[in-house]
């Protein structure tokens, strides 16, 4: 069984990283990942589980960030070993690395501290697989000096992800140019995360708002531009969820999307052989 982005990457098709956008308690998490790992296993897609044991980029104070670390991370650990599948989790200091490590397989460097040379040094150091998403204020080809100092640690287990570009003040947009130049530049897979590409921060309410509609076009539009792997939040009903509810995708509607994900990939694939 894939424990590393370097085995989820190895086969033919795509992979997936999937699940909560916080790990809320232990019954969903639980549900949702069965489920997703069903899915998957019917599809032939490899699957890493993912959850944020913590929230740290909050617009409010009073956003949901979490039940507790260890407890999540307890969580985590548990939906990793039962579905017998790596687990992905966000970090946020240099000091969270070594912790989270003892529970997941793979570190996750949040967008917006993807430059922070201790943060990617620390995780790197863990020996764990390291998926860095991109800022929002970067340009693809600058992703090679993040993917540079986890490689100067002796860590090439290391992936990048696409998550959008500031587009003014309330807005994401996904250049696909960049998955190419990504791979180019970087030498790593590069992932495309297909739903906080459609978040609509700095909303005069205080909570990011999403298009969870068009993450469909998102997700074709990664494949059909040789994505390695493909990031999704899925929720059982994301109206209830404590976290970014509004453009996560509602857990029923996974199967579908991927059989016509799978698709175009066979598509493709075929067509370059």
């Amino acid at each position: 069984m894939a424990k590393t982005l370097a085995e989820l990457n190895a086969g033919p098709g795509f992979f997936l990283l999937a699940g909560p956008c916080v790990i809320e308690g232990e019954e969903m998490a639980f549900a949702t990942g069965r489920r997703i790992k069903e899915i998957c296993d019917s599809l032939g897609i490899p699957f890493a589980f993912k959850g944020s044991y913590r929230k740290a980029n909050r617009s409010r104070l009073d956003s949901f960030s979490g039940i507790g670390d260890i407890k999540a991370l307890t969580i985590l650990n548990a939906v990793g070993r039962e579905l017998d599948v790596p687990v992905v989790t966000d970090i946020h200091q240099p000091q969270e690395a070594a912790m989270a490590a003892d529970f997941v397989d793979i570190l996750q460097i949040p967008a917006f501290l993807c430059r922070q040379t201790d943060l990617l040094v620390a995780a790197a150091r863990t020996g764990k697989s390291v998926n860095v998403k991109k800022g929002q204020f970067l340009s693809p080809e600058s992703m090679r000096f993040a993917v540079d100092k986890i490689r100067a640690c002796g860590n090439d287990d290391v992936a990048v992800t696409e998550r959008g570009t500031t587009f003014g003040y309330g807005d994401l947009v996904v250049d696909f140019r960049g998955v190419p130049r990504m791979q180019q530049a970087c030498r790593c897979p590069v992932i495309v995360d297909c739903t906080h590409s459609l978040q609509q921060p700095n909303t005069a309410g205080g909570v990011t708002g999403g298009c969870p509609e068009l993450i469909e076009t998102i997700a074709r539009a990664a494949v059909a531009t040789g994505a390695d792997g493909l990031f999704m939040e899925t929720h059982p009903n994301p109206a209830v969820a404590k976290s970014d509810g509004a453009n996560m995708l509602r857990l029923d509607l996974l199967e579908p999307l991927l059989m016509r994900l799978a698709a175009i990939r066979r598509t493709i694939d075929t067509f370059n052989a």
